[in-house]
């Protein structure tokens, strides 16, 4: 009687045990494959865009539209690039990471669950600081890996003239979720870039800011 109860016992939680690591298994596959596909997606409209626009440095791109310089949004054209429904304003590669996406003309919440976006700023390559944020999921996707970037790597934003340019990070720390005092700084005329993401734990934010190489030494 108590064998009988025993083993039935150990039937049941086996069972149990069998289906978690069913489960698991089951979730971690289907995160490999939203990652997967979502960076598929995102490098192959990356080089699309290249071939539309002209891959090439600062200045030898072949067209796309110019930038409105206020908003930093394409000005209006007859074909207004899109990704997935959003006006895209430039593309952004961080190969240390090995990410390539759309930089999406503004932050809302379904613009961010798609790409990265401008939060703040004049828009890509334009004088001033562009604030550019995207998700942690911590899997990979958007700016989960931004906690591994280092001062010295490299940031290549192309805007939608094709102009390419390179900008190298100088500076990286954690703000306050609601800390926005390292938007409007003063980059006395020059080009920068900053990546926000939130850190792993969601208590604070990784901030990355980088300068553009043309614009003098880092």
């Amino acid at each position: 009687m108590f064998e009988s109860k025993y083993s039935g016992f150990l039937t049941a939680l086996l069972i149990i045990i069998i289906i978690g690591i069913v489960g698991l298994l089951g979730y971690l596959g289907y995160s490999y494959y939203q990652e997967y596909n979502i960076n598929r997606s995102t490098s192959d409209f990356v080089d699309s865009f290249m071939e539309e626009v002209g891959d090439g440095e600062e200045g030898t791109g072949e067209g796309g539209g110019e930038l409105n310089a206020i908003e930093g949004t394409p000005v209006t054209s007859a074909d207004v690039t899109t990704y997935k429904g959003f006006n895209v304003v430039g593309t952004i590669e961080i190969p240390a990471t090995d990410l390539k996406y759309p930089i999406l003309e503004k932050v809302t919440k379904a613009s961010i669950e798609a790409a990265v976006a401008v939060l703040y700023g004049p828009g890509p390559n334009q004088p001033g600081n562009t604030v550019i944020a995207g998700h942690n999921y911590r899997n990979g996707l958007f700016f989960s890996n931004n906690k591994n970037l280092e001062t010295g790597d490299k940031v290549y934003i192309t805007d939608m003239s094709g102009n390419k340019v390179t900008y190298t990070i100088y500076n990286k720390f954690e703000a306050a979720e609601n800390d926005t005092s390292f938007f409007n700084r003063d980059t006395q005329g020059g080009r920068e870039v900053t990546l926000s993401t939130c850190t792993d734990d969601s208590k604070a934010r990784i901030i990355i800011e980088a300068r553009a190489d043309e614009d003098g030494a880092v």
